[in-house]
């Protein structure tokens, strides 16, 4: 049998479905790897963070692949303008979408689309080079940015602002990103949650490195890392070590003396949004299933915004919300979920719901949406 899969964006996700493939010794499988951009290693080249380079050695398990006589790699194809899916089931037995999670979910709130407010992808790909937001221009000038979210891409927005154009320098960062960012005058980051500080996804490595940059502060409210009961409850029965490690790790930054003189100022805000909710509810005399279905689902569902979280003025905003998919040309599609439309990984006929024969979707381009 020959099989090739397709990606229209050769990222990691690419490459880890290539070499599962080629490494099927049940099959004689021939892979051709299609990318819209002239290179390979999508979000591993253009997504992380300039100052991870330890993560990007992974491509050197990609180069691997690239080797195999049986893999071709062909950049600067768009799929639906160079290549259709028409052309693709002519010429191939089987194809696999791995196009990931390409644009911002949005917050849905007034002003989201107002002049100083920037999508997270576009500033990550900006500073990372990707040929189509090497144009884009952000206000440097300001000295307040709030930074919506508290995930590690968020974390990386945080750190990129932060650093010294010394720190900088040795990172991989696109030449126009470090002259804009020597020149930048922000001051002040806000890194704005909904989230508890047991329910933040930024992991341990990301938050603790915050507090290891060359001349900048991090601080936190004290009242804002302290877990609310149902929050400390779940974790002491889970015993999960990284989540009491992360709330250990804000607890210092909160307790820690920050009047010294730094070029830049972090504080993590907004983090005791859901025992607030929690108390809103109570007071409101909220049935007792909407009761119960808070307590079941604490410690995992988006919180609300503590009360006391005020919008820096004067400031620039970056909202990361989390990413979705974008619609393939002729590839059926979940608009709710923002992925293409199928059921563990096969895609499915929008009218039938049942399995495309031949057709399959990996990684962030089939995952639904996090809580």
């Amino acid at each position: 049998m020959a099989a090739t899969r397709r990606d229209h964006r050769a990222g990691p996700t690419g490459f880890y479905t290539a070499d599962h493939l080629l490494r099927n010794a049940q099959v004689v499988v021939e892979v051709d790897l299609f990318d819209r951009l002239p290179t390979p290693y999508g979000l591993v080249r253009l997504g992380v963070a300039p100052d991870h380079q330890k993560i990007k050695f992974v491509t050197n398990a990609f180069d691997k692949v690239a080797a195999n006589p049986r893999f071709r790699f062909y950049g600067g194809v768009e799929f639906g303008k160079d290549v259709t899916l028409t052309d693709l089931k002519t010429h191939y037995h089987q194809i696999v979408y791995c196009t990931g999670a390409q644009t911002d979910r949005r917050m849905g709130i007034p002003g989201e689309d107002l002049s100083g407010s920037h999508p997270a992808t576009e500033f990550v790909a900006w500073y990372n080079g990707h040929p189509d937001y090497r144009d884009c221009t952000f206000d440097l000038t300001q000295e307040r940015v709030a930074v919506v979210g508290v995930g590690n891409v968020a974390v990386d927005v945080v750190r990129i602002l932060c650093r010294t154009a010394e720190e900088l320098v040795k990172t991989d960062i696109a030449d126009y990103a470090l002259d804009a960012l020597r020149k930048s005058r922000v001051k002040e980051v806000y890194l704005l949650g909904r989230r508890g500080p047991a329910q933040a996804a930024f992991t341990n490595p990301e938050v603790r490195e915050l507090g290891e940059l060359a001349d900048a502060d991090v601080t936190a409210r004290p009242e804002e890392v302290e877990l609310d009961p149902l929050s400390r409850a779940a974790v002491e029965r889970s015993q999960d070590r990284a989540t009491q490690k992360k709330v250990e790790i804000l607890k210092e930054y909160a307790r820690e003396n920050h009047g010294q003189i730094a070029a830049a100022h972090i504080t993590l805000h907004g983090l005791a949004g859901r025992a607030d909710r929690r108390r809103r509810r109570q007071r409101r005399g909220a049935p007792a299933r909407a009761q119960r279905a808070l307590r079941h689902f604490h410690g995992s569902a988006p919180a609300a915004r503590h009360r006391s979280v005020r919008e820096p003025a004067g400031r620039a905003r970056v909202p990361l919300m989390g990413y979705r998919g974008v619609p393939l040309p002729g590839v059926p599609f979940n608009d709710s979920w923002g992925v293409i439309l199928n059921d563990k990984g096969r895609v499915l006929d929008p009218d039938t719901k049942q399995p495309i024969v031949g057709e399959y979707t990996a990684a962030g381009s089939s995952a639904a949406p996090r809580a």
